[in-house]
């Protein structure tokens, strides 16, 4: 049931490159689409129900566990970032210390989500505009679902763990039964129980409690066999843990900005009403499609330049770029053709709403177009968090906000949606640019130490 991961080694041929990016790379890819899958799902139950107000909730609802669960995303990206680089360094006991340490980063981040998820949810609700109709079944959905919290985030922990060590199926294997077990509990929460919009966000917490039981198992059956226990002194050694505090404030804070991007995104699109609103959250849809297969490749880029990191292998990172990126813009080309052929036939799959159907149509373009504007910034992402040069990804993701910022404020007016829309690619196009400035700063730092 375990993989066999190996490193990356300096005369490998390149086929070899090849073979390996995609060993790990389908996997991923693979379990990511689960989650798009279940999302349209969640959309599907939610689109034929009697009225947008439905849509339009689940939309809303999913954004803000979009802050409160994604912005927490660096107990995956930091966890795969550590662990990579000591796993390229064969320490098993700080791999273990590394994960450790996540998991209790995560309990603790959850249970204060708990304690305060009743401002939390209405502030969140308010910021984010929408009808009063909107409003009521996105809270419902919300409270059902942010009593997984500490689980939520626990598995971000666990499959941070598995990917940093390249067990990609494990990661696979988890993915797909968490998501499994959602599909089938929002089926018959909704439709055999009748609990509507609070029984989507049900049926997602009974999965992520599901899931992290999984992952539990997992990585009790992984231990490294012979390590000593873990000393308390080592657990909480004060060096170790600026530099996780360090590496979680700098992605927080870039998936902050990610968030608040999209949030400021579905804040223009429902001050057009809520059938812009709702026909924006569809072809979201068609982006976080991408944007899972993508990061397939970029999950691929942070456990190979992790592990070239930490063996001290400058051919290797070059290696690991120049593959993953090659297979990133390829797959970016595949979903552009298929969204440009298809995706009049996808939207008329996710609703039966003519009214939000049309609106849908008429925004595809930009659609088709994100997956090429995005595909750089996808990528580096991935380098970038294995390399644990965490504050260039935070700069760049600053900066690349302001850009939209300005796009949006400058070109919504005139052109309204579909100026909302050519701001959003402006951000993907400022992602990858900024990012790839940056790139030989990693490279230089390999060369002079092994670590950056």
């Amino acid at each position: 049931m375990t993989d066999s991961p190996d490193l990356p080694y300096r005369d490998a041929l390149p086929v070899r490159w090849h073979r390996r990016v995609l060993t790990l790379a389908f996997p991923i890819v693979l379990a990511n689409l689960t989650q798009p899958i279940l999302g349209s799902v969640d959309t599907a139950v939610a689109g034929h129900l009697d009225g947008p107000q439905y849509l339009g909730g689940v939309a809303l609802g999913g954004l803000v566990f979009s802050f409160v669960f994604w912005g927490f995303g660096f107990l995956r990206m930091g966890t795969t970032g550590l662990v990579a680089q000591a796993f390229g360094a064969r320490d098993a006991a700080a791999v273990r210390a590394s994960v450790l340490r996540a998991l209790m980063l995560a309990f603790a981040i959850g249970a204060a989500v708990l304690a305060l998820q009743a401002p939390i949810i209405r502030y969140a609700l308010q910021a984010l505009g929408g009808s009063g109709a909107v409003h009521e079944t996105a809270s419902a959905y919300c409270h059902a679902r942010i009593w997984a919290a500490p689980f939520a985030l626990g598995n971000y922990a666990v499959l941070g763990y598995l990917l940093g060590c390249q067990r990609v199926r494990l990661a696979l294997l988890t993915q797909v039964f968490i998501n499994a077990v959602n599909i089938v509990a929002v089926l018959l929460f909704v439709y055999r129980f009748g609990w509507g919009i609070a029984g989507v966000g049900a049926a997602t917490a009974f999965a992520d409690f599901c899931g992290f039981a999984l992952g539990a198992a997992i990585l009790w059956r992984l231990r490294e066999r012979g390590l000593p226990p873990i000393a308390l002194a080592t657990l909480f050694d004060l060096r170790a843990i600026r530099r996780l505090i360090a590496i979680n404030r700098d992605i927080f804070i870039r998936t902050l900005c990610l968030l608040g991007s999209y949030g400021w995104f579905a804040h223009m699109g429902a001050r057009q009403g809520d059938a812009v609103l709702a026909a924006n959250a569809l072809l979201l849809n068609f982006q976080t499609f991408m944007a899972f297969g993508l990061d397939g490749f970029a999950h691929a880029a942070e456990a190979l330049v992790g592990a070239a990191i930490g063996a001290r292998d400058r051919h290797a990172f070059r290696q690991a770029v120049k593959v993953t990126m090659l297979w990133s813009v390829i797959g970016a080309a595949g979903f552009s053709v298929v969204y440009w052929v298809s995706g009049e036939w996808i939207i008329g799959r996710l609703t039966d709403q003519a009214v939000v159907r049309a609106a849908a149509v008429r925004y595809l373009p930009w659609a088709a177009v994100l997956p090429l504007a995005s595909v750089a910034g996808f990528l580096f992402d991935g380098v970038f968090i294995g390399a644990t040069r965490t504050r260039e990804l935070m700069m760049a993701m600053a900066a690349s906000l302001t850009v939209f910022m300005i796009a949006a404020w400058t070109l919504v007016g005139p052109l309204g949606n579909h100026g909302l829309w050519s701001a959003l690619t402006a951000f993907m196009v400022a992602r990858g640019v900024t990012l790839f400035l940056q790139l030989p700063s990693i490279e230089r730092g390999i060369g002079e130490s092994g670590r950056v």
